[in-house]
């Protein structure tokens, strides 16, 4: 039983260090493959458990990711309380609403959403040049919020495919700024899940924090391959697109079997 537990806790890091490294690396989506992961390689077998955990581990590794991005000067602090204060409202009615969902269909509806991120992962990412801010944005900011904090507590994921374009779309920012200001609004959208979860009794603390551990070193890792890798960040977004179609295939055979 103890080597079974050593090497979960193992298993726990490792992936944890690649969800932190490819969230660093390539931004948003990075963080998705955390359900599966802990799912199928870690072995946490309650789905709700999965998604409250994976909350906690995301919420924590866009915190830790947060730091270089504001010592950059890339996050716009005012947009970023905005739109995370209607995003917490929606994240805690997404996470209420996740907790009664049934496991199975829980992890079909994430399979599918897996396939919208990989999609979203292969568009041109660029952006236009910087239009912040714009007029009457607090409006836009605040409608996007509370959707994109919804799905975020809903699956315990981080949004940062959805976030990133929508402080494009609502505030005209270009997406160095998007990309580090959505990092705080990951984070408080997380925590907000996990704290739901929590309160039901489905975080699994110790797996929590091997998980957590294991990011932010990859975090730390992947921040320093992005400038090296910024040439083939094109390639790199291909090939974790594919493989989140594979993994999104798989879990929705798994699920669908029951």
């Amino acid at each position: 039983m103890d080597q079974l537990l050593t090497l979960q806790a193992l298993l726990a890091v490792v992936c944890g260090s690649a969800v932190g490294f490819s969230l660093a690396l390539i931004g948003g989506g990075g963080s998705i493959l955390a359900v599966p992961l802990l799912l199928y390689v870690v072995g946490v077998h309650d789905p709700h458990v999965v998604i409250g955990t994976s909350a906690l581990a995301v919420s924590f590794n866009a915190f830790a990711n947060l730091i270089p991005h504001a010592r950059a000067g890339h996050v716009r602090w005012k947009v970023a309380f905005v739109f995370a204060a209607t995003g917490v409202l929606g994240a805690f009615i997404g996470s209420s609403i996740g907790k009664v969902v049934n496991g199975q269909h829980l992890l079909v509806s994430f399979a599918l959403l897996m396939l919208v991120v990989a999609v979203l992962m292969l568009r041109d990412r660029r952006g236009g040049a910087d239009r912040y801010p714009l007029p009457g944005m607090y409006p836009r900011l605040g409608v996007v919020g509370l959707g994109a904090g919804g799905l975020a507590g809903f699956f315990g994921i981080g949004g940062g495919f959805l976030i990133v374009p929508g402080l494009m779309y609502a505030s005209g920012m270009e997406i160095i700024h998007a990309i580090g200001t959505s990092l705080f609004a990951v984070g408080a959208f997380g925590l907000t899940a996990a704290a739901n979860y929590a309160v039901s009794g489905l975080i699994d603390w110790p797996i929590a924090t091997e998980f957590i551990a294991g990011g932010i070193a990859g975090g730390w890792l992947g921040a320093l391959g992005a400038k090296r890798l910024a040439k083939t960040r094109g390639a790199l977004n291909l090939v974790f697109a594919l493989a989140i179609i594979v993994v999104a295939i798989v879990m929705l055979v798994k699920s669908l079997r029951g």
